[in-house]
């Protein structure tokens, strides 16, 4: 399978080297980046660097479109006369598949998906849409490659990959303003700051891992570790007098609707 990615940035690179490590021909490989430190730090992987579509990119089997979102059309313009028969896979936030669509002309042969910044250490997790159109072969293909960074979710609408954006695209920043807020509090009581911040990672690290070990839902989990009447009963029903379920809910719930209101700008002729 040969790919062309369109943007040579940190996810590319970081699906590139995923790719790389589980044994993908760095020769079958070529990234179109205008940048040069991006162009020099991607080109040392040993794939092929260009500034510009040309004969390797037309030959390419999969698209992968991994620029900002406000530089996806010019992106597609480069390359919509050569695009024929490509499974395009998007992962620019935002742009609709009806928007890539019209931009190449109509071509259907789209994956769309929402990544997160943990695959930046091969700990991702992407959610992903494709139209009907779209094939069992192409759609195993995509996950062959956006599954070299973390765990794949695929989505029944397009809609739902704004809930995604705002769960676990989003979501990260939401950790580590959690670990923040764990780790500040050590530290004004007294805890020193490296330790204090040690505490708090490996607190949400170990908790997530745990989860993920076991077969007892979260909230399963949370039962177990809180005692009547002990220190963690005290801290949840804080949590549950301020209403922070609900006010968390309506965070994500704000989200999803900027996801919206940023594909209608996205899509915007």
């Amino acid at each position: 399978m040969n790919l062309a990615f369109i943007g040579g940035g940190n996810m590319a690179n970081a699906l590139i080297g995923g790719l790389l490590a589980r044994g993908h021909d760095p020769r079958r490989i070529s990234v179109i980046e205008l940048a040069p430190a991006a162009r020099d730090k991607i080109g040392a992987r040993g794939v092929r660097v260009a500034t510009a579509p040309d004969a390797t990119t037309a030959k390419a089997d999969v698209l992968v479109l991994a620029v900002k979102p406000q530089d996806a059309r010019a992106a597609l313009a480069s390359v919509a006369t050569s695009i024929s028969g490509k499974l395009v896979i998007s992962i620019a936030a935002g742009v609709r598949l009806d928007a890539l669509s019209r931009w190449l002309d109509g071509h259907r042969k789209l994956v769309r998906c929402m990544p997160n910044t943990p695959a930046l250490v091969g700990a991702g997790i992407t959610g992903v849409y494709a139209p009907p159109e779209v094939v069992v072969e192409d759609r195993e293909r995509a996950e062959s490659i956006l599954s070299a960074v973390g765990r794949v979710v695929w989505v029944k609408e397009e809609r739902l990959l704004d809930v995604v954006t705002a769960v676990s695209g989003s979501g990260p920043a939401y950790v580590f303003w959690f670990i923040e807020q764990l780790a500040a509090f050590a530290e004004r009581e007294g805890i020193a700051a490296p330790d204090a911040l040690r505490l708090a990672k490996q607190c949400v690290l170990g908790s997530a891992q745990l989860a993920e070990a076991s077969t007892d839902s979260p909230a399963q989990l949370r039962r177990n570790v809180t005692s009547k009447g002990g220190t963690t009963e005290a801290a949840l029903r804080v949590f549950e007098e301020e209403k922070l379920a609900e006010r968390f809910a309506q965070a994500l719930a704000a989200a999803t609707r900027r996801g919206g209101e940023l594909g209608d700008v996205l899509g915007k002729d």
